[in-house]
């Protein structure tokens, strides 16, 4: 299989210093840049001809930017696709990923959070991944919760939490900083209304997040 590296990305943004900006995070990843468009027609024309393994696309007209993409992915079907958008409402979240796109990143995020979207799109990770991790981490079953405010990610960062990993050793396995972890874990805590990782942990635990071995013996 081709390595990380070898991956070709085509980026398409109305804004040509973002070309330049996400061009730099991917670098870093790393993939490389094969194609920059400004529109749509552009875009597709890169696409049709290099045949990128990767397509990252900026939504601020969001309805035709969400048909542009379905469209060429349903034409690429072996193309994925990362919406970078100004915009973390919901519903544009939900309209781009209806549209085929394996992940959402808004503009504000750190650039780690875009290198660590392409990570996860290509490769197998904690947060996606289906069978054992790059790290040798096997995610657990996904276990059906009475508290369905908790995303896949919040989720999975506190069973890891609850299983003894630190923040950096977090940081290490999600190829995030540790200030993006730290940024979880809060809004873990207030959504299941704890105040620390040690009454997290113990949440996770009575709601049957550990494995079988770690319930049996409990939190330390």
């Amino acid at each position: 299989m081709s390595g990380l590296g070898e991956r070709k990305a085509v980026l398409v943004d109305s804004h040509p210093l973002w070309l330049d900006a996400v061009e730099e995070v991917l670098a870093r990843v790393p993939v490389e840049v094969v194609g920059k468009a400004t529109t749509f027609e552009d875009a597709s024309r890169l696409i049709e001809e290099l045949e990128p393994e990767l397509l990252i696309v900026e939504t601020s007209e969001r309805e035709s930017r969400h048909a542009w993409l379905a469209a060429i992915l349903q034409r690429f079907p072996n193309m994925n696709a990362i919406v970078l958008s100004i915009s973390d409402d919901p519903a544009d979240v939900n309209a781009a990923l209806g549209a085929g796109a394996a992940a959402y990143v808004v503009k504000k995020a750190h650039p780690d959070d875009l290198a660590v979207a392409v990570r996860q799109t290509f490769e197998s990770s904690i947060y996606f991944g289906k069978s054992t991790s790059a790290n040798g981490i096997t995610p657990s079953p996904e276990p059906q919760l009475d508290h369905p405010d908790l995303t896949r990610r919040e989720l999975e960062i506190l069973r890891l939490v609850a299983e003894g990993f630190s923040n950096s050793q977090l940081a290490r396995m999600l190829w995030v900083t540790e200030q993006t972890v730290k940024f979880h874990l809060s809004n873990i805590y207030r959504k299941l209304g704890v105040s620390n990782r040690t009454e997290a942990s113990r949440w996770a635990q009575v709601h049957g997040l550990l494995p079988h071995e770690q319930m049996q013996s409990g939190v330390s």
